[in-house]
């Protein structure tokens, strides 16, 4: 995961411990107008750079501090936490998983994008304050508090009901049917919510009477527990005998939604991803031939691009401490000597690939 996360950006290693790597540190903040740290609560305090500090060096900087439980509460003091953790303490888990069984951890790294995401927002936020006061601030994000705002109708059903929300597997409790069947070939998703949706699936099924029945006529019949799950299973019979692309299809010509589970070489090979440089492919001095996720957002006046790959930790430290801080080489020399700053360790994936032959750097 480095390499979507970390192309088109310089990458520095300062030794943090060292009292001449707090001050370089402190020097960059004061030229900068974001910071962003994921330290447990407090850690950067006790190191002499955390946001009192640096709002020292800088009144305007944007100091974002981005934890598993906050910075101040009782649970987040002295607490680490890694994304499946902060998926636990939302809340977020208990609604995972099958009927019976045990939850399920999301299958990507949702803390972490998600906390990315909304700190980031924050941080837009902060930046037109700034814009209007000339006042920097510091904002304090917890995953796991971010994590509760992606629980929709769970909060609700419990203040309203008194009732935690169970497990439903891949079926939706509020849009029926929707639901991901197996198919000949692999797995497809289809949900057909509103009635007229529901009896073009009907149609397709070549059981239009169904979309007539009492029991699935309306979407507050089809949520009863008991009429959901014998419909799924008859939506099921009839998806086991056709191939993704027959469901698909058939939806197209009646009017529901239906569209198989890809895989990551589905998407890596996607004309219209590729054509839309949602898929990314460039040749990089370092790392040669590159296959990236593009940017999302298409922006019509500055569109985004990937400049470089991610190079490795230390790779752009003459450039940053020349250029930013006016460092002579001189000096960048003796803070190497010293080990104040550093670079990649000799490990695989941390260092530079075995055919770089120490040429330019860029």
């Amino acid at each position: 995961g480095f390499f979507p996360e970390n192309h088109s950006k310089y990458h520095i290693g300062i030794d943090l411990h060292a009292e001449e790597g707090k001050t370089l540190f402190r020097q960059l903040a004061g030229r900068s107008d974001i910071m962003v740290e994921n330290f447990r609560a407090g850690t950067l305090d006790t190191w002499g750079i955390g946001y009192r500090r640096m709002k020292e060096a800088n009144p305007r900087l944007i100091y974002v501090a981005d934890s598993g439980f906050g910075q101040w509460g009782p649970f987040s003091q002295g607490r680490a936490s890694y994304d499946a953790v902060a998926q636990t303490v939302s809340g977020m888990i208990g609604i995972t998983g099958f009927p019976g069984r045990p939850p399920i951890l999301c299958g990507i790294f949702i803390g972490d994008w998600f906390g990315g995401l909304m700190a980031a927002t924050a941080a837009l936020v902060a930046l037109h304050h700034r814009d209007r006061t000339g006042e920097g601030q510091l904002i304090d994000f917890a995953q796991s508090e971010g994590l509760i705002r992606t629980l929709d109708w769970t909060w609700v059903r419990q203040g309203l009901g008194g009732r935690d929300r169970e497990p439903e597997g891949n079926r939706d409790r509020a849009l029926v049917p929707a639901d991901i069947f197996p198919c000949r070939d692999g797995y497809v998703a289809v949900a057909a919510a509103r009635d007229a949706e529901f009896k073009g699936l009907c149609a397709a099924m070549g059981d239009e009477a169904l979309a007539r029945d009492p029991r699935y006529a309306t979407l507050g019949a089809r949520q009863r527990p008991e009429h959901m799950s014998t419909l799924l299973d008859r939506i099921r019979g009839w998806a086991g005998k056709l191939a993704r692309a027959e469901v698909e299809a058939a939806a197209a010509r009646h009017g529901f939604a239906a569209t198989r589970v890809a895989t990551a070489k589905d998407k890596h090979d996607d004309d219209h991803l590729r054509a839309r440089g949602s898929v990314w492919e460039y040749e990089d001095p370092l790392y040669g031939k590159m296959v990236e996720q593009g940017p999302a957002a298409k922006l019509s006046e500055t569109p985004a691009r990937i400049k470089w790959a991610a190079k490795p930790v230390g790779w752009h430290n003459h450039d940053v401490l020349t250029r930013l801080l006016g460092l002579s080489p001189g000096r960048i020399r003796a803070l190497e000597g010293n080990k104040v700053i550093g670079q990649w360790a000799d490990r695989p994936g941390a260092k530079p690939p075995a055919h770089w032959d120490g040429s330019a750097r860029v």
